[in-house]
């Protein structure tokens, strides 16, 4: 490494698009070594197509990163027992478990409810009054209801849940410690979720999914006690966190850029903006370490067995070998083949579900709320800080 590599995360120039060293590295050096705030130095992905391979190609690991103290953004270790933390065959074990569920077939069985839910909250909007902070009276109660009541837990204990998400998925809010509690907090909680459902018959059960993974537990040893409850942590966390913070973050954008109106115009692009949305929008400050298991070539450079590569998604949307005119926010453009689910083993399971959600939110404000603007100055908005993921701790609107 020389004197000068960069340091992640790279500091925001704007508020969501990404920052310019990618582009900087993917002309010049598009596998580079750079500094982590923890654990040392990583090889850092840029480019579409390596990024990519870093995700699909089994001779990365997530497994090695397991109580290990290896280079990342976050303070704290990878937890074990979770999907994040696992390679193939266990991996694709557990994700099998509850895969079907997610698929969009049975994603599309939650649309009734996902447009009711919307439609409470859109009244629950106009009962408040003009003007409303967005990010607290619609996108995270959005997807944090539906969550819940996927899994089977009471929405009503969205505050106590969403604060130690937010401990959870800190780089700098947290200390280690603090992120660790957070972690063991949230599986005590799912710990007493599933204690409930087996302290009740199975004729009394309601079905949820977290009901089907106790019965994939106690009925067929399926995964482990610990599998059971992490696994339950990791979808309430992730099955919310990324698509609130979406939502206001897409709403921004089209705001801050006039492209609001285009949508009013078009609403048959409602679908295609979503995915130009998820391509452009930078969400994730930093990203996920991976270890590789033996040496691996990018182009002539080599990656050693043991050392540690972190794939930026928020480049590899912007790769201009990819994606034309990247900077630009088409919001027709097609194909569109983004990463911004990730790719291979672990594109993420809830695809479908964020795309629902997101789809039917942004569909319902554009819907009720034609005028809507922002209600103060774009350099007011406060963003969070110290986050693995970005967005507005406040957003006020107007109509």
């Amino acid at each position: 490494m020389t004197t000068h590599a960069p340091r992640l995360p790279f500091e925001r120039t704007t508020e969501l698009g990404p920052p310019p060293e990618f582009a900087a590295l993917r002309a010049e050096q598009p596998l580079r070594r750079v500094g982590c705030p923890f654990g040392g130095d990583a090889w850092l992905a840029t480019r579409y197509a390596d990024v990519r391979k870093v995700y699909a190609d089994p001779r990365f690991s997530r497994a090695a990163t397991v109580n290990a103290d290896v280079p990342r953004v976050s303070p704290a270790q990878t937890p074990p027992g979770g999907l994040f933390a696992m390679d193939p065959p266990e991996h694709s074990r557990l994700r099998k478990l509850v895969a079907g569920t997610f698929t969009m077939k049975n994603v599309q069985r939650w649309r009734p409810r996902t447009e009711q839910i919307v439609d409470g909250l859109v009244a629950g909007m106009r009962e408040h009054g003009s003007p409303v902070d967005l990010v607290h009276h619609f996108s995270v109660p959005l997807p944090v209801t539906v969550i819940c009541e996927l899994l089977g837990v009471p929405a009503t204990d969205r505050g106590y849940f969403e604060r130690l998400s937010r401990l959870m998925l800190s780089t700098t809010a947290a200390t280690g410690e603090e992120i660790d509690e957070a972690i063991g907090t949230l599986l005590d909680y799912l710990g007493r979720h599933v204690a409930e459902r087996r302290a009740r018959p199975s004729a009394q059960r309601s079905r949820d999914l977290l009901t089907d993974l106790v019965e994939a537990r106690d009925e067929s040893d399926r995964l482990s006690e610990q599998e059971l409850v992490q696994m339950g942590v990791d979808l309430l966390v992730a099955g919310h966190e990324t698509t609130a913070n979406q939502l206001s973050n897409f709403t921004f954008t089209l705001l801050d850029t006039g492209l609001w109106s285009q949508l009013l115009e078009e609403p048959e692009l409602l679908d295609t903006a979503v995915e130009e949305l998820l391509r452009y929008v930078h969400l994730v400050n930093g990203g996920t370490t991976r270890i590789a298991l033996e040496d691996v070539e990018f182009d002539g450079t080599v990656v050693r067995a043991g050392e540690a590569v972190i794939a930026a998604i928020g480049s590899a949307n912007h790769d201009e070998t990819v994606f034309e005119e990247p900077g630009r926010i088409k919001l027709d453009r097609s194909p569109n083949p983004h990463v911004g689910f990730g790719h291979g083993v672990h594109h993420c399971l809830g695809a479908q579900l964020a795309r629902l959600e997101l789809r039917a939110g942004l569909g319902a404000l554009l819907r009720e709320f034609p005028t809507l603007r922002p209600a103060g100055e774009k350099r007011d908005v406060p963003w969070r800080e110290g986050q693995f993921v970005h967005g507005p701790t406040e957003l006020m609107v107007a109509w």
